[in-house]
């Protein structure tokens, strides 16, 4: 008889469902894909729904259902942190009681209103064993130190611990109100963009500036210890108290905060880049502590700082670690997951076969980024992304691509075109492949929409507008055109990974997009590798956007970075045969990778989204599973000019 257990997450922010059947995850979602309203926090309703559905069962069938954290103890703070500050934060007191007194300390019987049918237990794990249980469960690693960094959970803000088979042991913890995540979420603010949705935003500023500010915030906020752990100087932070993450002792500090939508400054890229480089400082710190504690040679990483791709880069170039893995759904969302990973493994005490014990997954000899070059040829490469040399052993995981959301068939697309009349061309897959190709090739923005959705931020071929990294303008077309986002936020490259170290200082498998690296010198444009077509000295902040910098600038970063997916054929066969086609097209092994959606609309889940999407932007091409549709055979899209208003900005 199959145990099915469901995990939650809700309340806070990225609310989400997972179902795990005998140990195996089956589906997980994020409630925002469903409601259209981005970072939703209300209970996962539509989310737990299709969880359901895809497993094929009812409520009354599901074993046990677990939320990802404690509200009693994360109440205890919210009293305890007012009567330490008190009277400072009596608005914000008064703020939160009424929601905590009316809904969050009764999650569980909220939970089982919600579940009609449920009669089973509900159970409670604490916020930071769930983020570490995401990450290590369902790793490859039959052993591995742990590491989770986020804003805050009932009072930790980090933790440190080791995973051995199905067991996990968290040694040590950073305490509220001292805080990675929250020191990051401050400056956020300070820097006009939204806090649990902008943090990207000041990663990707980041390098347009200096780091001018390091020594006055290291004077002034903060104290770095060896192991890692923070002491923040609160004179100069007003989140435990406050509706705000900041006051006036900051702006006495650095000026006036900015105004969301406001210019940006290069105080801001020198603020952002300052920040970026003590969070980074910090990650290399805690994580070689985590090495010397567990003295493990593999590393998993969770919470909503590790989708810090710059950071993580940094820890598998400069840490102590072999390889290092990353949950793609680190955030608050993946907390669903792993609170149903750690009921079946530790509640149930339920063995783990990870794929490092089973065999199945193959551990490269010495460290993973000094393995030499793979120099099997093109023709054999592409038919067998396995090469023989070792190089590029089998990469193997529990998340299945992290491709856990619903699925339409070409049945339900059919359906869906033919009911609104949508004009479509119906292309077999081999032949699917190599137009999508064409059109990229050709510079057209295809949006895709193939198999299941994504679990977690990043778009990974399921849910993807894809275009021609090759050409300078698609960086401007995409953002300003297909985004409406602002112009100086990079995009990725989603690459063929037995091609990637020909193009990156990377070579291992980064599929979830949460590895930075830099272009190969040989593609750069520069003074290095390309006497004669130096950058231009005048150029500063947000004026070296312009510059092109490789051979492939849509993705390359202003410091000549790149945020990579690696693509192999076994979790999704679609995508990498789109991309193996573009190679063989045009000897390029890469192209843009980015969200189907644009600002402040969460990604696409359905067929209805991706078209409506699609007709709103100047995107060209639509691909519906097999079906093609072009931008130039619709019917414009009888709406209001003011869609956009359907959104608040992130």
């Amino acid at each position: 008889m199959s145990v099915r257990i469901l995990g939650i997450s809700a309340y806070y922010h990225d609310s989400a469902a997972c179902l795990v059947e005998d140990g195996r995850v089956l589906a997980a979602a994020q409630e925002e894909r469903f409601s259209r309203k981005k970072h939703d926090a209300g209970f996962p309703a539509q989310a737990v729904a299709y969880c359901l559905r895809e497993a094929g069962i009812r409520v009354s069938d599901l074993d046990l259902v677990g939320f990802y954290e404690k509200p009693l103890v994360k109440f205890s703070r919210l009293v305890e942190t007012y009567v330490a500050c008190a009277p400072r934060g009596l608005t914000s007191y008064l703020t939160a009681l009424p929601l905590w007194l009316g809904e969050k300390l009764w999650i569980g019987d909220d939970i089982r209103d919600h579940l009609d049918g449920y009669a089973g237990e509900i159970l409670f794990g604490e916020h930071h064993e769930s983020h570490a249980a995401s990450a290590f469960y369902p790793s490859p690693f039959e052993q591995a130190a742990i590491v989770t960094i986020d804003g805050v959970g009932e009072w930790a803000t980090s933790s440190i611990g080791a995973g051995r088979g199905n067991e996990i042991e968290l040694l040590r913890e950073l305490r509220f109100p001292h805080s990675l995540g929250l020191l990051y979420s401050a400056f956020t603010y300070f820097t006009g963009f939204k806090v649990n949705s902008g943090e990207y935003k000041v990663m990707g500023l980041a390098p347009y500036g200096e780091p001018t500010y390091v020594k006055l915030i290291k004077e002034h906020l903060i104290e770095i210890r060896d192991d890692g752990s923070l002491w923040m100087n609160m004179e100069y932070f007003t989140y435990p108290s406050g509706l705000a993450m900041t006051g006036s002792a900051l702006e006495r500090l650095f000026g006036p905060a900015r105004k969301p939508e406001s210019p940006l400054t290069q105080r801001e890229m020198d603020l952002a880049r300052s920040i970026q480089n003590i969070t980074e400082e910090v990650m290399l710190k805690m994580t070689s502590f985590a090495h010397r504690e567990t003295g493990l040679r593999d590393l998993c990483l969770a919470g909503g700082v590790a989708l810090n791709c710059v950071g993580n880069g940094r820890i598998l170039r400069e840490g102590p670690f072999d390889q290092i893995w990353i949950q793609p759904a680190a955030g608050d969302a993946g907390g669903s997951l792993g609170v149903a990973l750690a009921l079946w493994h530790r509640h149930l005490d339920q063995p783990r076969a990870s794929p490092e014990r089973l065999g199945t997954w193959e551990r490269p000899s010495g460290r993973v980024r000094s393995d030499p070059a793979c120099s099997a040829p093109v023709s054999r490469v592409l038919s067998d992304p396995v090469c023989d040399r070792g190089r590029l052993h089998h990469y193997a995981d529990g998340m299945s691509g992290s491709y856990l959301g619903p699925r339409f068939s070409e049945d339900d697309i059919g359906r869906f075109l033919d009911a609104n009349g949508y004009k479509a061309r119906r292309l077999a897959r081999p032949a699917l492949a190599d137009e999508i190709a064409r059109l990229i090739a050709e510079e057209k923005v295809v949006g895709l929409f193939l198999g299941r959705m994504e679990f977690g931020p990043r778009a990974l071929g399921a849910r993807s507008i894809v275009g021609d990294a090759r050409s300078p303008r698609m960086q401007s077309v995409m953002n300003l055109k297909i985004k409406f986002r602002e112009s100086f936020r990079p995009f990725a490259p989603a690459v063929l990974r037995e091609r990637v170290q020909e193009w990156f200082e990377l070579d291992v498998d980064s599929p979830y997009m949460l590895l930075v690296a830099d272009v190969q010198p040989s593609h750069r444009l520069g003074v290095e590798s390309h006497p004669g077509r130096e950058r231009d000295p005048v150029a500063v902040g947000i004026d070296r956007l312009n510059l092109p910098r490789s051979d492939v600038p849509a993705i390359t970063h202003v410091d000549f970075s790149a945020r990579i997916q690696t693509v192999r054929r076994e979790p999704n066969p679609d995508y990498y045969d789109i991309l193996a086609a573009f190679y063989r097209r045009t000897g390029c092994p890469l192209f843009v990778n980015t969200s189907f959606n644009v600002r402040g609309e969460p990604i696409v889940c359905t067929p209805e989204d991706a078209y409506r999407c699609f007709m709103r932007t100047n995107m060209d091409v639509l691909v519906l599973e097999n079906f093609v549709l072009e931008k130039t055979a619709q019917a414009p899209l009888s709406e209001g000019a003011d869609w956009r208003e359907e959104f608040v900005l992130d």
